[in-house]
């Protein structure tokens, strides 16, 4: 049997967080919970998520920050979920290493299509199929 995926997801609005852990439970997702912006750093360091899901309003700081100190030694996929629509924002976001950006509110299978092209693209990068090998140059 394949291991779960673990996804952390890093949100402050409890209805939120209890609706996205239910459903990804539910497609038998592996999920960690923070609700500060430290706690989920905290826990980023300590399980070594397979994707991250990012709110980027936290109460005790943004979560650019958090995007900015994860690229700093990971590549693992971060889908920011927020409610800031301002084209510039995420923008932003996405130059600091966000993998993908969903506003609030949003669709349960929308999410879950985008959580399995971030992991998609993510295993794929970590892969070494012959598909990413280049050719064998023999002399």
């Amino acid at each position: 049997m394949q291991p779960k995926v673990n996804i952390l997801f890093i949100e402050d609005e409890r209805n939120i967080l209890t609706f996205v852990t239910k459903l990804l439970y539910g497609h038998n997702y592996k999920v960690t919970t923070a609700i500060t912006g430290t706690e989920g750093l905290q826990l980023i360091n300590s399980i070594c998520p397979d994707l991250i899901l990012l709110d980027l309003g936290l109460p005790d700081m943004d979560g650019q920050t958090i995007i900015r100190q994860v690229r700093e030694w990971s590549d693992c996929p971060v889908i920011v979920i927020s409610v800031r629509t301002n084209e510039h924002e995420k923008v932003k976001a996405l130059d600091l290493g966000a993998d993908d950006y969903i506003t609030k509110p949003f669709g349960s299978a929308e999410l879950l299509a985008r959580i399995r092209t971030s992991l998609r693209h993510s295993t794929r990068m970590n892969t070494s199929s012959d598909q990413t090998l280049p050719p064998l140059q023999m002399w």
